[in-house]
């Protein structure tokens, strides 16, 4: 009895030895497809040095180990298909400089607003005009009260032209940076944090470099911005009829035109919001694959040399990870790491 109850532990142990052997030759594989992938369109100084790993799952788990060029600047990227909930990673969980495309979250907590009748879109804001001042001369930026515009128009100027004035004109209205930050919270969001308003930011831009600093004032992980604009897409926390407001202003952004659309197949659909500040330059935003899969990507970029070679990288990896998500097609179903 004793000797067959060895064998059949023994026998237990060598299956479960072929089994890890089995599965680490299928991680093996499927990291080298997509990082192979990677490699054509990005070349293989995007993923050296490897430091930061993330999880793909389908009945087996796979890892992908991707990194960012660190010796150029920082890049952040994450990528979720709002279908099939996969997920793409390259320093997700970094902070990196928000910029302009914090503007997505300061207007969806004024358009919850009037979801709840607070205001209307036709109510009537000021414009906050900068007023010249010395950077770190003050604890806010002065700011003049400019034309009247109504809420509606506010938004589209943020958002397509990503105005400051209107930005910090809305961002007042709502209750400034704290008011952003507890609808950002109350929306199940972390690693995410508005400090300052745009008038503040922009003045005292430069204090440090993003490509080798980290500053967690006005910051947020890319993976936290995936799930903000996937919330909003999907309609968890606006009306539809907020949701039609903010998406349709995305589409019709008129700047970024060098990021993510850049390389998309002509008539790609692309609603987004881009940034820009000191030695960093990023895009958010909702594009479509072939098969009507919405994809919600965010790409964050320090340092690289200069401004249109930034953004030159934003439109290369929107082009890769539109080919990744294309190339698996609406197939992949409950991968374990879904989080929507």
């Amino acid at each position: 009895m004793k000797f067959r109850a060895a064998n059949r532990f023994r026998r237990f142990f060598a299956t479960l030895a072929l089994g890890a052997t089995v599965l680490a030759s299928a991680q093996a594989a499927a990291r080298d497809d997509f990082e192979a992938a990677f490699d054509n369109t990005l070349g293989t100084e995007l993923r050296a040095p490897r430091s930061y790993s993330s999880i793909y799952s389908d009945a087996a788990e796979r890892r992908l180990a991707l990194t960012a060029n660190g010796d150029r600047g920082r890049i952040g990227v994450a990528a979720l298909d709002l279908s099939t909930g996969r997920e793409f990673s390259i320093l997700g969980d970094q902070r990196f400089p928000m910029a302009s495309t914090s503007k997505i979250a300061i207007a969806a907590t004024f358009l919850e607003g009037v979801d709840k009748g607070k205001w209307s879109l036709s109510d009537r804001f000021p414009l906050m005009v900068p007023v010249a001042s010395r950077p770190f001369s003050s604890k806010i930026a002065p700011v003049n009260a400019g034309t009247m515009l109504p809420a509606h128009e506010l938004i589209e100027l943020m958002i397509t032209r990503s105005s400051n004035p209107a930005t910090d004109a809305l961002l007042a209205a709502v209750g400034g940076p704290d008011a952003v930050n507890r609808w950002v919270r109350n929306a199940g969001i972390d690693n995410f944090q508005l400090s300052r308003d745009i008038a503040t930011l922009v003045r005292d831009d430069g204090e440090f470099d993003p490509a080798t600093y980290i500053d967690q004032r006005d910051s947020a992980t890319p993976q936290a911005m995936i799930t903000l604009l996937a919330g909003i897409h999907q309609g968890r926390w606006l009306s539809a009829e907020s949701r039609r407001v903010i998406i349709g202003a995305m589409e019709r952004c008129r700047t970024g035109k060098r990021r993510i659309p850049a390389l998309l197949p002509a008539g790609a659909y692309v609603a987004h919001k881009t940034g820009s500040l000191n030695n960093t330059s990023s895009d958010i935003g909702i594009i479509q694959m072939p098969d009507g899969r919405p994809v919600a990507i965010a790409i964050y970029v320090t340092g690289q040399g200069s401004r249109p070679a930034r953004e030159e990288r934003i439109a290369q990896i929107a082009r890769a990870l539109y080919d990744s998500y294309a190339a698996e097609g609406g197939s992949t179903k409950n991968w374990v790491n879904a989080r929507y």
